[in-house]
C-alpha cells in the first residue's frame, strides 16, 4: 500500500484527493494536514506520527515552496498541485530532489484535458506567428496567471521567440489592459470570477484566421486520475518531472 498524507486536506482539492486517495485499493490514506478541521497541523507533525511514502500538496503559494523544500529534505516524496512557484523555485526543488534522490511530480494542472490542451497549443505554435492565452478562475484563485497559463505558454515558447510579429506599437490607456508578457512576448489575461472553476483559451491568429483552443473544468473530480497517476509515479520512478504531459 502507498501511503498518502495530503497537505491541505479540507480545502476544496484537498477533500477531493483524500477522497479519491480512500477509494484507490493500491493506497492509503494515512494524515491529513491542514490549519483547520481534524488534522496535523504540520507535515513535520504528521512524519512524528505516522509513515508518508507521498505526500500530495493542494495548499497556498506562500507555503508551497517551504513544504517541498522539508519534504525532499526529509525523504517524503510529493506531488505538488499548488500553483504559484517562480521559475528559480522549480529549478531549487530538481536540484533537491536530485540530490536527496527523492521524487517529486510538479503539475500546473491534473486534468487530462487540460493538459492535452497545452500539448496541442505547443503542437499549434510551430504554425502561427501570433498568440495569447486567456485563463480564467474562480475569484478566490490568489495567484495570477495560472500555473497551466504559464506553462502553456513556456511550452508554446519552444517554437518561437515572439509572438507579436507585425504588432504595432503599443500604448496602454489603462495599466494592464494588455494583460502580463509572457515567455516569448505571449499576453496572458487573468480573469476572477465567481462560477468558474478552471478555464483557458489559446488564441493563435495569421492573416485571415482564427485558431482557439479551450478547455473547462466543471467539477473537481476531473483532477483525481492525474493526481493518482502522479502519486503512482513518484513511487515507481522516484524522479523529478514537471508536467503532467511527461507522464501521460
Amino acid at each position: 500500500m502507498i501511503k498518502v498524507a495530503v497537505c491541505g486536506a479540507y480545502g476544496k482539492m484537498g477533500r477531493e484527493v483524500c477522497e479519491a486517495v480512500e477509494n484507490d485499493s493500491t493506497m492509503e490514506l494515512v494524515a491529513k494536514i491542514d490549519i483547520q478541521g481534524e488534522a496535523y497541523r504540520t507535515i513535520e507533525e504528521a512524519k512524528k506520527a505516522v509513515d508518508i511514502d507521498v505526500l500530495v500538496d493542494f495548499t497556498q503559494p506562500k507555503s508551497i515552496f517551504e513544504n517541498a523544500k522539508y519534504c525532499l529534505n526529509n525523504s517524503i516524496k510529493t506531488v505538488i498541485g499548488t500553483t504559484g512557484l517562480k521559475d528559480s523555485e522549480i529549478e531549487e526543488l530538481k536540484q533537491l530532489s536530485e540530490k536527496n534522490n527523492t521524487g517529486c511530480l510538479i503539475a500546473p494542472n491534473f486534468s487530462t484535458g487540460a493538459v492535452l490542451m497545452m500539448m496541442f497549443s505547443q503542437m499549434a505554435a510551430k504554425y502561427f506567428d501570433n498568440a495569447e492565452i486567456i485563463e480564467l478562475h474562480h475569484n478566490q484563485k490568489k495567484d495570477a496567471p495560472s500555473g497551466t497559463a504559464i506553462k502553456t505558454a513556456l511550452m508554446m515558447s519552444q517554437a518561437k521567440e515572439t509572438f507579436k510579429k507585425g504588432n504595432c506599437a503599443e500604448t496602454e490607456t489603462i495599466e494592464g489592459s494588455r494583460g502580463g508578457t509572457s515567455y516569448s512576448d505571449i499576453q496572458i489575461h487573468s480573469v476572477r470570477m465567481p462560477g468558474y472553476i478552471a478555464s483557458q483559451e489559446v488564441i493563435f491568429g495569421s492573416s485571415g484566421q482564427i485558431f482557439k483552443i479551450r478547455h473547462d473544468s466543471m467539477d473537481r473530480k476531473c483532477y483525481m486520475g492525474g493526481v493518482l497517476l502522479a502519486v503512482n509515479h513518484v513511487v515507481e520512478k522516484n524522479d523529478f518531472i514537471y508536467g503532467l504531459e511527461n507522464i501521460m
